[in-house]
């Protein structure tokens, strides 16, 4: 069983026994995820926050590294996010890149003996690109290969089925993503008018969900983006979605309990709408422009949206409807069942493609 409960998958078993292990990464700004298949044939998913915090032992004074959640719980004063901005931004975020990289793979018995395949942001950053290259080539993982793909692409492998039927596909996809709203076509794997905004983010919504509960609440209640992130993972839906109730400790002693009906979803309302917006009159009016033809071909097949905010209940048929509207005309959207994974998985399938 993995981390995230995820069990095996029997299509890939007999490929994953022998050679190289195929590892596919999603180093993610909040979270990261690995998959591969463990020395049992059973398939793992590996999901934790992106982030370390390091002590020194009590006893010998040597330098001790925590990653993930315990990290974020037992060191929340000095916790380091080194992937915020989406990349390792300098050498110090890429030392301690590394570092996490090498903890996680390294506790998740990976070694030398794999075959990498990471995911790539949208972002023409390419000191961050050459970083984030530089985590996963000096890990303890990888020395079969070490390849790159855009996220995108790689998050629409499990949306189009068992296989790699989306490399051989012309498509479009969206990457609804907690830095930057992602979005590309592909045309047999070849990346065409790739579109980034930091306008539309998962972060943003955050900070909005932060705002609006004050503001709901009268000003009663401050929550931290944490807390708000919290709010719209767990509570967020756009089919059904239901008032709920928290409480917080007061200065001074006592408790306050409120409840939360329009701070969640009006700022996932607004985003939505961002969102339509910025594929509909930005991403698919340069792609027609610079490619009609598969831009003709893209708009008769699914979109597909990946990412984390693509994991809210009702917004892949809530996109579809908006963009619909939007350009007047019938769109289809998708996604994986795990639009947070799907990444990490599409790159595990690539993986074993270049194995074989």
């Amino acid at each position: 069983m993995a981390e995230d409960g995820t069990d095996g998958d029997a299509s890939f078993d007999d490929e994953s026994t022998t050679g190289p292990t195929p590892v596919g990464v999603k180093l993610g700004s909040t979270r990261t995820i690995l998959q591969f298949y463990d020395g049992d044939g059973d398939l793992q998913t590996v999901r934790t926050l992106t982030c370390l915090a390091t002590y020194e032992d009590a006893l010998t004074g040597d330098e001790r590294v925590l990653y993930g959640e315990q990290a974020a719980q037992e060191y929340p004063d000095r916790v380091e996010y080194m992937l915020r901005s989406g990349l390792p931004e300098d050498d110090d975020g890429a030392e301690s890149a590394k570092k996490f990289f090498s903890e996680l793979v390294t506790a998740n018995g990976l070694d030398g003996d794999s075959a990498v395949v990471y995911a790539i942001p949208t972002i023409d950053n390419e000191p961050g690109l050459r970083n984030l290259n530089r985590v996963i080539e000096e890990s303890p993982v990888g020395d079969a290969l070490v390849r790159s793909f855009p996220e995108s692409l790689c998050g629409a492998i499990p949306a189009f089925g068992d296989d790699l039927e989306a490399i051989d596909s012309v498509f479009a996809a969206v990457n609804m993503g907690s830095t930057n709203l992602e979005a590309s076509a592909y045309r047999h794997g070849e990346q065409l008018s790739p579109f980034v905004s930091g306008a539309v983010t998962g972060n943003e919504v955050d900070r909005r969900i932060a705002n609006a509960v004050e503001e709901e609440t009268q000003g009663r209640v401050n929550i931290d983006l944490t807390t708000a992130r919290e709010y719209k993972e767990e509570h967020a839906d756009f089919d059904d979605f239901e008032a709920f109730t928290d409480v917080i400790q007061q200065p001074g002693g006592g408790s306050h309990e409120f409840t939360i009906e329009r701070s969640v979803m009006e700022p996932l309302d607004d985003y939505l709408d961002d969102a339509v917006d910025e594929v509909a009159n930005n991403f698919l009016a340069q792609l027609a422009n610079d490619h009609m033809k598969p831009y003709q071909l893209a708009l008769s097949k699914p979109i597909v949206l990946t990412g984390g905010m693509a994991c809210i209940p009702g917004i892949v048929e809530e996109f579809e409807t908006r963009l619909s509207e939007e350009l007047n005309r019938d769109v289809e959207c998708i996604s994986a069942d795990r639009p947070d994974l799907a990444p990490a998985e599409g790159a595990r399938r690539i993986a074993e493609r270049l194995v074989k």
